[in-house]
């Protein structure tokens, strides 16, 4: 008789959502509409967010691959996707600290980055997932790690100056109604010690998706 495998290590808490997702598997998997998004969004219900399962196995995978690779799926961000190099004190309460060129959230582009999402949400293909990452951590209401209204308003600020003025500066007259953004709070952040933001755009072309990772572009 075959040795069973033994299940793979839950390297981060999963959701009802997440456990009811992985129960059903691909075949019984709807992935989330626009008119989804919007709803969830709008209602904050963020934890019913979900990946398509054979997806979310493999984040599961690649997260405990990376966990024995570098010292936290942090350290990885940080070195191999943003190149980042985290200052030698480190804050217990935020993670790595980062040398900033301002203190004020998304107001140097030195001290941000727009990627696209390596492990985006079960969505339709005509939405795609961004991710905005921030040197510059945004005050929030602890201990749920909801964002102050402040912060709020910066983020949706430089959502809408970055996101839909360059999708109406291709003719869009709609180009609001093509944009979602969220933050996670703290319990549901898989990435905890560094602040990011969730973008959704709905329609994009190539070359605003380049444009906005900064394809082409060197390193910052």
């Amino acid at each position: 008789m075959a040795e069973a495998k033994e299940p793979e290590a839950i390297p981060f808490e999963l959701t009802e959502t997440d456990l009811e997702n992985l129960a059903g598997g691909d075949e019984k998997f709807t992935p989330h509409s626009w008119e989804d998004l919007k709803h969830i969004i709008a209602e904050n219900n963020l934890s019913i967010l979900k990946r398509k399962p054979s997806d979310l196995r493999r984040y599961i995978t690649w997260t405990n691959k990376t966990k024995a690779s570098f010292a936290s799926i942090t350290d990885f961000v940080c070195s191999q996707r943003l190149h980042w190099k985290p200052l030698p004190e480190v804050s217990t309460a935020t993670g790595p600290l980062l040398e900033c060129r301002s203190s004020v959230p998304f107001s140097d582009s030195n001290d941000y980055k727009i990627l696209l999402n390596d492990w985006p949400y079960g969505i339709t293909s005509d939405v795609t997932h961004i991710i905005v990452w921030s040197k510059v951590r945004l005050p929030d209401q602890k201990p749920e790690g909801y964002l102050t209204a402040e912060s709020t308003a910066l983020v949706k600020a430089f959502v809408e100056t970055t996101f839909p003025e360059r999708l109406a500066a291709y003719g869009d007259a709609h180009a609001r109604e093509r944009v979602l953004w969220f933050r996670n709070w703290t319990g549901l952040q898989s990435v905890r010690g560094l602040e990011h933001v969730h973008v959704f755009v709905r329609d994009a072309a190539k070359d605003l998706l380049d444009e906005w990772t900064g394809v082409g572009e060197s390193q910052r």
